[in-house]
């Protein structure tokens, strides 16, 4: 050799291509990890979402026959304090034909507070009955305006195209004067 190179043997040749693989192979492993992890970590929700994963609700301040609205995870909640009225209504249409069966106790944790996801469940509209002078529908609830839902005051679908009563989301009551969404 005239370069005053080493020569080399075959199988010190098929021992240095197979560390460039590995090495290769491994520095792609890890850049691919690098620019996927970004991608995988957007997927994650972001902190306002965590931040309503749960909302705390004081009731004392909700008068009986009033209904208030919050926000739990960007969907809008009606609470109702019930009036004995109401609870009557609720719990003596149970037998009612109803398009989703399900009885009034099965709805609330306490008769006199109704805790509802205010979204119609026809196309996700936001039904009206929270205030005072909106129209309640023929069942003393809440009415959907868009295609004409109509809920009982249990938050059940009695009339109109809505497949499903409001749903009911997961909550607890703290104490007497507070509850707990999520």
């Amino acid at each position: 050799m005239a370069d005053g190179a080493t020569p080399v043997n075959s199988a010190d040749g098929e021992n240095r291509r197979e560390f460039l693989y590995l090495a290769a192979g491994a520095i792609t492993a890890v850049g691919a990890a690098g620019v996927a992890w970004p991608f995988i970590n957007s997927l994650n929700p972001s902190a306002d979402v965590l931040a309503l994963a749960s909302t705390e609700v004081d009731l004392s301040q909700i008068e009986v026959g009033q209904s208030v609205t919050v926000t739990w995870r960007g969907k809008p909640v009606f609470i109702r304090h019930r009036t004995e009225d109401e609870i009557k209504q609720a719990e003596g249409d149970d037998g009612a034909g109803l398009v989703d069966p399900q009885s009034d106790e099965s709805r609330v944790i306490k008769p006199e507070w109704l805790v509802v996801v205010g979204v119609c469940t026809h196309l996700g509209c936001v039904p009206l009955g929270q205030k005072t002078g909106e129209s309640r529908g023929d069942y003393g609830g809440w009415f959907c305006p868009c295609h004409g839902s109509h809920y009982d005051t249990s938050g059940r679908i009695r009339k109109g195209p809505a497949p499903l009563n409001l749903l009911v989301p997961e909550y607890e009551f703290l104490n007497d004067t507070n509850v707990k969404i999520g």
